[in-house]
């Protein structure tokens, strides 16, 4: 816990002032570092036709979908044909259809899912291009995205002529400057920096092919082996930094050339936290509101808390019990340790390990899936923040009908249309969910399972959860190497993805038409511990509720079965 402290508060400390920075660079206000900057961006909005004008939500949308789909071109021709193209001393060859969609997805979508076997199946210019130029992007794709939101909630004119505005007349801000800003001003030179706080704990940083070297074995087909190298230090960085966890090494950040010492393990759990942090604070200067994001900070860190120590308890109780369960964790940093970074990395939509997931306790895979079920402790960059607002529209509703009177945020009423689009999210998730592992598990030809029983349950649907959330971490051992899992678990990235940072701006750009009414103290309170706590109260039942079934079958039986 010690350790878990001393992470959460250096975030806190380096957030807080970050937090402020981003809304800044959001709001193009005016900086010292414009004399050098303008030369790089104003160059690229000319190339792209960008004019300063806004857009309303037609327009902004239609740019984000445009650069998804080129994106996903653009990655999917690389990864496919990449034994041709140059930085590959290795000879990797091409990647299969199937492989390069799910990976080109999985990286778009900002999951980081791997069914490949990291640096083996990768050239250094698929990894620099496709994985790390991803890394980058993705991230800041769910930023812009959810402030688009935030300004059609609290940034338009308050409307007192009684009349509602068309949709059309919302402005959301320019996608392409809420994209190229905060790349070169925020996400880069941070990745700089833990770029090389991470070279000088040992993470490789080349171009070179890896070494070979002689190894104990006797048997002459195994007596050498080559040391994978390459620019590794920038991956880990942005990969850490934007809430993607993709890993160069399969392993992930198990492997010592990915995290070789404590302070690097210690360096990397902060950068899973920082920004996700950040953007909490960024409300705060961007709409003015500071109580709002502190209630929406204290209610992300109670959940956070609660998570955190049953991780804890779970990891250290069940070794206990049954010291098997060492099997699979990480002996340089420690059972407790890997419980952190295991409860963190899903807290936020990261999905990187410092210890293979599999062989977790029971309850402690129960924790992580109930981390990415609810998908708002933290969250993914941009994305985060979107599921809590879908949870506190939800809560809104709940609350006004407790109360007898008409849902109201904002001093705008909740009315058809977004309860319509509230529903449609709720429904989605255990539609898609439990519809995929129950077709998986039904069909033992495309399971591709490595283990029996309850433990199969939880392994196949971690993996559907994982992509749905938008994590990429897996219980291990899954062939999932296969068309079917490839394809499936693909529309099961997408869902997730689109459906949360979409549906959030069409409920904000619809609030935001209506007739804003003054708030008064007959209003409902949400920036009130009181709504927080109800808040975290429906999350946790919305949660338990729709996947107890599957819950109780997987991880629940599988701890009863491991302990008596």
């Amino acid at each position: 816990m010690w350790e878990f402290i001393f992470v959460f508060l250096f975030s806190l400390v380096l957030a807080y002032p970050l937090g402020g920075y981003l809304a800044k660079v959001m709001q193009a206000t005016p900086m010292k570092s414009d004399i050098l900057l303008n030369w790089i961006e104003k160059p690229l909005y000319a190339v792209m036709g960008v004019k300063n004008a806004g857009m309303n939500w037609r327009q902004y949308m239609l740019a984000f979908l445009i650069s998804n789909i080129a994106l996903l071109v653009i990655s999917v021709v690389i990864l496919m044909t990449q034994a041709w193209l140059p930085l590959n001393p290795d000879h990797i060859p091409n990647m299969k259809w199937d492989l390069a969609l799910h990976t080109a997805i999985s990286f778009l979508t900002n999951t980081n899912q791997q069914h490949y076997s990291g640096q083996a199946q990768l050239s250094y210019f698929a990894q620099m291009t496709v994985i790390t130029g991803m890394q980058f992007i993705s991230p800041l794709i769910g930023l812009a995205l959810v402030v688009a939101m935030l300004r059609a909630l609290f940034l338009q004119e308050k409307l007192t002529n009684g009349i509602k505005r068309n949709w059309n007349e919302v402005n959301l801000g320019n996608y392409w400057q809420d994209i190229i800003r905060p790349l070169f001003r925020f996400m880069i030179p941070l990745a700089m920096v833990w770029s090389l706080l991470l070279t000088s704990q040992g993470v490789p940083s080349t171009l070179s092919s890896g070494p070979s070297v002689q190894t104990v074995e006797q048997h002459a087909e195994f007596s050498s082996q080559q040391i994978p190298l390459g620019p590794v230090a920038p991956m880990i960085a942005i990969k850490q930094l934007g809430s993607n966890g993709g890993g160069w090494y399969g392993p992930n950040s198990t492997v010592p050339l990915e995290n070789p010492t404590p302070l690097s393990n210690v360096l990397e759990m902060i950068a899973i936290l920082l920004i996700p942090m950040a953007v909490i604070f960024m409300i705060g200067t961007l709409v003015n509101r500071k109580k709002l994001m502190w209630m929406i900070f204290g209610t992300m860190m109670l959940m956070s808390l609660i998570s955190t120590s049953l991780a804890f308890w779970t990891e250290k109780s069940s070794l206990s019990v049954n010291p098997a369960l060492m099997e699979g964790k990480e002996l340089r940093f420690g059972a407790e340790a890997s419980a952190l970074w295991g409860t963190l990395t899903t807290q936020v939509n990261n999905g990187s390990v410092n210890m293979m997931h599999d062989s977790a306790s029971p309850l402690t895979g129960l924790v992580e899936l109930c981390n990415m079920l609810i998908n708002a402790i933290w969250g993914g960059i941009g994305c985060g923040l979107a599921q809590f607002f879908i949870y506190l529209f939800i809560a809104v509703f709940i609350a006004g009908l407790m109360t007898g009177r008409t849902p109201e945020v904002f001093g705008r009423k909740i009315e058809v249309t977004e309860i319509k689009l509230l529903a449609i999210v709720i429904v989605l998730q255990p539609v898609m969910l439990l519809t995929l592992t129950a077709i998986t598990l039904a069909i033992p030809s495309l399971t591709g399972n490595s283990n029996p029983s309850f433990h199969a349950i939880s392994q196949v649907f971690y993996e559907y959860v994982s992509a749905f959330a938008n994590n990429g971490s897996g219980f291990e051992g899954l062939a999932d190497n296969t068309v079917w899992w490839n394809l499936s678990t693909s529309i099961a990235l997408l869902a997730g993805r689109y459906s949360t940072l979409i549906i959030p701006v069409m409920i904000a750009v619809s609030l935001a038409s209506k007739v804003q009414g003054s708030e008064n103290k007959g209003s409902l309170q949400i920036e009130s511990p009181t709504f927080a706590l109800t808040l975290v109260g429906i999350v946790l039942i919305l949660t338990l509720l729709q996947f107890m079934p599957v819950l109780v079958l997987g991880p629940i039986a599988d701890y009863v079965s491991v302990q008596f």
